[in-house]
């Protein structure tokens, strides 16, 4: 019996990035037509490893700079998400640079909820695992502040939500602007721990 389930929903690949230079203030992204990945995640890109240092996402579970797995390879944000978060913050045009992000996919309204550890395939066989729903983070609106000031620091309010999700290499290949991905999702019922549903 197959544990995933491939849906009909397909999303599309409108943005690719690069992550070249990590800052303590600011994200610093190249837009690029392909992106190539290993197991490693994101060749040439700052973010690529097979493991990481635990941060603040992670300080119940381990000490700040203790080596885990790396499962925050990628960075996928949808436009439908991207649209709203521009509306809120009254800004025209949105650029994606300033995300951190590897994927702007287009195709799936609720997409920074599809459920963890759904697979994104595309059909030359390149894989992602989703880890978790993304979190806003201060660089971003840092980022954002620098090129349109006084717009930066309600980033994090309205990108509450929206942020997408992280994902790391199942199967290494390429992927590019334009590439169609299929959702496969977990074949689970809703977490019930004290009998009643609750959702992920």
């Amino acid at each position: 019996m197959p544990a995933l389930v491939a849906t009909d929903i397909f999303i599309q690949i409108t943005w690719v990035g690069v992550v070249t230079a990590r800052h303590t203030t600011e994200v610093e992204t190249e837009s690029r037509s392909t992106v190539n990945l290993d197991w490693d995640g994101v060749v040439g890109g700052t973010y690529n490893g097979r493991t990481r240092a635990s941060d603040s996402r992670v300080l119940q579970q381990h000490r700040p700079d203790t080596q885990i797995a790396n499962v925050r390879q990628l960075s996928i944000v949808s436009q439908e998400d991207i649209d709203h978060i521009s509306h809120a913050m009254g800004i025209p045009q949105f650029n994606p640079e300033w995300l951190g992000a590897n994927l702007v996919v287009a195709g799936c309204s609720d997409f920074s909820y599809i459920p963890p550890s759904s697979r994104l395939q595309a059909d030359n066989g390149t894989t992602l695992i989703v880890d978790m729903q993304n979190y806003p983070c201060h660089q971003i609106g840092m980022t954002i502040e620098r090129d349109m000031p006084g717009h930066g620091k309600s980033f994090k309010q309205y990108a509450k939500g929206r942020r997408g999700v992280t994902a790391w290499v199942e199967r290494p290949g390429q992927l590019a602007l334009g590439n169609k991905m299929r959702l496969h999702r977990p074949e689970q019922r809703e977490w019930q721990p004290d009998g009643q549903a609750r959702l992920l």
